[in-house]
């Protein structure tokens, strides 16, 4: 991603900047804004950033660390923003930032909708490809986590300014669909694919496979039905066109529960590029990297080895003829350079597929697809688990269909508010649990890193306490609650001030949500913005607890705390929309 440029800088970048300048004034050195090493510090620390500045200054200088440190402060211009800096241990420069001057910075952002995050200088167009079900088939809890993670990214990339454009790269081509189609010819034809819901039509696939797995002569039918679909026979394609339709209901069926941006326009399955296939072949055979193999033609990128070795391919064309998702990924990857005019290209796809997309990133390299200027990256997620650690399934040991599991967190999230007592009568109950239950699902997902499995848990991810969208929507809800009753929000200016330290460490945390959306774009991890989230909630509950908002001892500070209130609504509300999430005003 492009570094963020604005007008009024982060915290961190506005200390590096100083640092940069006291490195000059103080070491007559030059070093760039990363090399002051800013880092947050936690709540458990009296001060707020630390300057690692010194400790690579001294390799580079060859003089102690601890020396160079003390040079660094006795320069450093930061009166206006911080208290008198101080050094530790071998040269941590420790910096604390001035109440009043955090309060003036948060004050400003009662008119900013964006809470101080800048629209990008520099953007590009982004093609992030999420959530690919595959047609014919159920959507389960397989697909739970590059549906949301996709969403969350790509609500974040259009939130900084990029262009995005979504790609369903749905599975709807190739031999899975000659099997169930000749089985669809053998049991009534296409009158039984109208007729049929999406569950009918997975039951039918999988005695297709039945079939085809121990019967050679309906297999080889098989086979040759999918020469028939891509020759455009129109029986074969009436079936197909429906097979695809139900799907697709069904698709925005769970699209339109779990809340996610996608939609009929975003599908741009395996069938849109079969017939750039045999061009694709046909360039990497010119450009002198597709080679025949066996009869196989194959492309063998150069790093790429076995455990024995041995040149590891990509399979272009098979054998007999028939081109493979290798060849439908290359293509898809060249379209989407050349067509989309893809500055980046984000795959948001299991981590079993890590090798396959290195091995897809390499020929597009060597092909000159991927040319500097185009970035593709393959973001990588693990596994969904049941409480007993292993891959979530249904007692049957089938993978758990999606709209029963977001069904089911909707119907506990009802028992919760049912538990909690009657609802203002202003309240639709029934939404208000979907807004609960299915911002639980999501949020548990988005809070554990992406890269390793997490457990799926109903009880913890509704519970009101820990790091789960509950326990942030409560906090929500409790600040809209005193807005309502100190009859906010306020529309111009109000002077902020941070007399408590509970006050001082919330405006302070409200002022990291540039950085911490910086954070999380830059390596694509949603975690971070949920571990901010779920820091800003906590600092919000501590400043509810400690200081009278509504009987505040004076006017004043009264409306400070009522705009601090108002602050914490909005950033809490602003972060869980970017994850996907509703912020019910109520609860």
């Amino acid at each position: 991603m492009p570094p963020s440029t604005s007008d009024r800088p982060d915290i961190a970048q506005l200390l590096a900047e100083r640092v940069v300048g006291a490195a000059a004034s103080a070491l007559e050195v030059q070093i760039a804004p990363e090399q002051a090493v800013i880092r947050e510090a936690g709540r458990e620390w009296e001060f707020d950033y630390q300057s690692n500045a010194a400790m690579a200054l001294a390799k580079r200088l060859g003089r102690p660390s601890r020396e160079l440190a003390e040079q660094l402060v006795a320069t450093l211009q930061v009166e206006d923003i911080c208290e008198p800096p101080s050094v530790a241990g071998p040269g941590f420069i420790n910096l604390r930032l001035r109440a009043d001057w955090l309060g003036e910075r948060a004050a400003a952002l009662l008119s900013d909708p964006r809470l101080g995050v800048p629209v990008l200088s520099q953007t590009s167009r982004v093609v992030i490809d999420y959530s690919a079900p595959n047609v014919a088939k159920e959507m389960h809890v397989g697909h739970l986590r590059s549906t949301i993670i996709g969403d969350a990214l790509a609500r974040l990339l259009r939130f900084r300014g990029h262009e995005v454009i979504a790609q369903n790269h749905v599975g709807d081509w190739g031999t899975p669909f000659g099997m169930l189609i000749e089985h669809l010819l053998d049991e009534g034809g296409a009158e039984l694919a109208d007729e049929h819901a999406i569950g009918d039509l997975g039951d039918f696939y999988k005695a297709a496979r039945v079939k085809f797995d121990g019967d050679e002569e309906f297999a080889e039918r098989s086979r040759r039905r999918v020469v028939s679909l891509q020759g455009g026979d129109e029986e074969t394609l009436t079936l197909w066109r429906a097979l695809v339709a139900e799907s697709e209901r069904h698709f925005q069926q769970v699209y339109d529960l779990l809340g996610v941006e996608l939609g009929p326009q975003n599908i741009v399955g395996e069938s849109a590029y079969d017939a750039q296939l045999a061009d694709v072949a046909a360039e990497l055979v010119r450009l002198g990297l597709a080679i025949d193999s066996d009869g196989a033609l194959c492309v063998f990128p150069q790093g790429f080895t076995g455990r024995e070795g041995q040149p590891l391919p990509l399979i272009v064309r098979k054998s007999d003829g028939a081109y493979s998702y290798d060849t439908t990924d290359l293509a898809a990857l060249r379209h989407r350079v050349r067509e989309l005019d893809a500055g980046e290209i984000v795959y948001v796809v299991g981590a079993p597929q890590r090798l396959h997309f290195e091995l897809v990133f390499a020929v597009g390299h060597e092909a000159g697809w991927l040319r500097e200027g185009i970035e593709a990256q393959h973001v990588a997620f693990g596994s969904v688990l049941g409480e007993d650690g292993k891959m979530l399934r249904t007692r049957s040991g089938e993978p758990v269909r999606l709209i029963d599991l977001l069904e089911e967190s909707v119907q506990r999230a009802g028992k919760v508010l049912e538990a909690r007592g009657p609802l203002d009568g202003t309240l639709d109950a029934q939404e208000l649990a979907r807004e609960i239950g299915v911002g639980a699902v999501k949020y548990a997902d988005l809070c554990s890193d992406r890269e390793k499995d997490y457990v799926f848990s109903f009880e913890r991810m509704l519970s009101l306490e820990g790091n789960t969208s509950v326990y942030l929507q409560y906090a929500n809800a409790r600040a809209c609650s005193v807005l309502r009753r100190g009859e906010a929000p306020h529309t111009g200016p109000v002077a902020i001030a941070l007399e408590q330290e509970p006050e001082r460490e919330l405006a302070l945390a409200l002022l990291r949500l540039p950085s911490a959306i910086e954070a999380t774009l830059a390596d694509m991890r949603p975690h971070k913005l949920t571990g901010y989230l779920y820091g800003l909630a906590g600092s919000f509950s501590a400043f509810y607890e400690a200081c009278p908002i509504l009987n505040a001892p004076t006017p004043q500070l009264r409306a400070s705390r009522l705009a601090l209130c108002q602050l914490s609504s909005a950033a809490i509300t602003l972060g869980l929309s970017l994850l996907g999430i509703e912020a019910p005003q109520e609860m």
